[in-house]
């Protein structure tokens, strides 16, 4: 579940093909983890120094995580860039960026020509959906993390960046996402998705090993008709009856649902995300479709309550606790939609095809140790895929990682700040002032080349061994470190130790049913488009 509540959709590096970012996860520290709930065993360890072999390309020496100070030792820099005239720099800018040069071309650039990763910029949409377009953009790993820091910025209502959907899409309500931590609804709310997550823990594993082992099934079935099998479709109906299923108890082709859910939370999303995408239509007519007005929410309201239906009936022992905690059933219900669908569901749907791309594209060789790590560790647990025997799957864990460090499945974060700061980025310091908006590009910050050895390059052994561990701290998909954990105070998404636990689980049944598998990639409006070519099944 991609409870990763501050996930958002990301553009792709295609021109006009977006994509989202993902979201939903687990993770063991070496440190106790602040659990806000007691007995919260979602858990996810980083990898831990198991084995003798410690590759020396996995990684360069880490730079410090601070992004910023009071004062600094590096030179004072005016941030660079202007936002050009109202209205039309805005426009020119939005057109740049989805037309023109595509998403990352539109930063590249300007890094190149203002030589340096902190600059002045719009940000799509801008007129007229967006009040205030002007931000200042951060795009390195010092320099990134700055937006965490809740003392220094604000997060209120910037889960979208520089525009909020309407509340009409969330039935009123301003959804967790949108709320600063110092709101007194956001503690309330966080928690309930921490017991939603520690509910479900028991159902997690053996639901995921049912759902996609079916998955594997149709997929084989289709191979075999067609000679491809398309992930996409097949995947998005398994992960959100798996979520179904692992948090609420509830199969929905078993319910008034059916099969709908994944189509109807589609709609949802674009309409309320419509404003950050490109179809692929001619730009005049894109431009006034999506990025100048909002979409009516009237045009889903039955769509979403046919959601709403589902999960207000599914999730009773949730909304009870809920009430428990001060939180209005109706409001609850909203939440766990966005939770759910929004958050897990998007997240998944983006990052599954993902780790397929990464691991098909690296070769026999990876497969096969990748094959003999997982069965082994399997083996030695009685045959059964635990937690206790993931921890014995390095490789299988750095994998994980590093896809989600090179291409996150939370690709913007925003914040706005509360006080006259100063940034560092790794050569200069920048004054920023009260009320200024911060925005930070992900795919950027986590490929820092000062950071990560062959940053643009996909490493599986990246994160393996004490240095390895080192570079976790620089891994920053969930709106924090992966080195940290979300708390009732932080913004941290509620699930990042479920996205990491659900990613580790489709490399674990992926390798316990395959030797090996071929794909053929491609793009489409959320991120990458798989195909199955050939799959091998497990031989030994």
């Amino acid at each position: 579940m991609a409870l990763s509540l501050s996930l958002q959709f990301q553009l792709n590096g295609q021109k006009g093909s977006p994509t989202t970012p993902l979201p939903i996860h687990h993770h063991y520290l070496h440190t106790p983890i602040n659990r806000p709930i007691p007995n919260l065993r979602f858990s996810v360890r980083p990898i831990s120094a198991s084995i003798s072999e410690r590759p020396s390309t996995a990684a360069a020496p880490p730079s410090p995580p601070s992004s910023t100070a009071v004062t600094s030792t590096l030179p004072i820099r005016e941030i660079p860039g202007d936002y050009g005239l109202p209205v039309i720099g805005p426009l020119k800018d939005r057109s740049d960026y989805f037309y023109n040069q595509g998403r990352d071309e539109f930063f590249k650039s300007r890094l190149l020509k203002y030589q340096s990763t902190v600059f002045r910029a719009n940000m799509p949409p801008g007129p007229f959906i967006a009040k205030n377009p002007n931000v200042i953009v951060l795009l390195d790993g010092k320099s990134f993390p700055v937006l965490f820091d809740t003392s220094k910025v604000e997060k209120k209502d910037l889960f979208t960046g520089t525009y909020m959907p309407s509340t009409e899409f969330t039935g009123g309500y301003r959804i967790l996402s949108y709320l600063d931590p110092s709101e007194p609804n956001h503690a309330k709310l966080k928690k309930l998705l921490f017991f939603l997550l520690q509910s479900s823990r028991d159902k997690v594993i053996p639901e995921f090993h049912s759902t996609f082992t079916n998955l594997f099934e149709t997929l084989e079935s289709e191979l075999a008709a067609k000679g491809k099998a398309d992930f996409g479709t097949p995947n998005e109906e398994a992960c959100f009856n798996f979520l179904a299923r692992a948090f609420y108890g509830v199969n929905p082709p078993d319910t008034k649902l059916g099969n709908d859910g994944p189509t109807l939370i589609g709609k949802w999303i674009l309409f309320q995300l419509g404003p950050l995408f490109t179809l692929g239509l001619p730009q005049p007519a894109e431009d006034l479709l999506l990025h100048t007005f909002p979409l009516p929410p009237a045009l889903i309201k039955a769509d979403y309550k046919k959601l709403y239906d589902f999960f207000y009936e599914a999730s009773v022992s949730i909304l009870d606790e809920g009430e428990k905690m001060g939180i209005q059933r109706e409001e609850a219900c909203h939440n766990l939609i966005f939770a759910t669908c929004f958050n897990s569901f998007g997240g998944m749907k983006i990052l599954f095809p993902s780790i397929l791309k990464f691991i098909g594209r690296a070769g026999v060789n990876i497969h096969k140790r990748l094959a003999e790590e997982i069965r082994t560790a399997v083996r030695s647990n009685n045959g059964t895929v635990t937690m206790k025997a993931m921890e014995q799957m390095p490789l299988m864990k750095s994998v994980v990682y590093e896809t989600l460090r090179i291409e996150p499945p939370v690709a913007m974060q925003y914040g706005k700040a509360k006080k006259d700061l100063v940034i560092e980025s790794h050569d200069a310091a920048f004054k920023v002032k009260e009320g200024e908006m911060l925005f930070g590009f992900q795919p950027f910050a986590t490929k820092d080349p000062k950071i990560f050895d062959r940053a643009e390059e996909f490493v599986p052994e990246r994160f393996i061994g004490d240095e390895g561990e080192k570079l976790l701290n620089h891994v920053l998909w969930s709106n924090g470190p992966e080195t940290e954990n979300p708390t009732l105070e932080n913004k941290q998404c509620a699930g990042k130790n479920f996205v990491v636990l659900v990613a580790r689980l489709l490399v674990v049944e992926l390798f316990m049913q395959y030797d090996s598998f071929e794909i053929e990639v491609g793009s489409s409006p959320l991120g990458s488009s798989v195909k199955l070519t050939s799959v091998k099944k497990a031989s030994f």
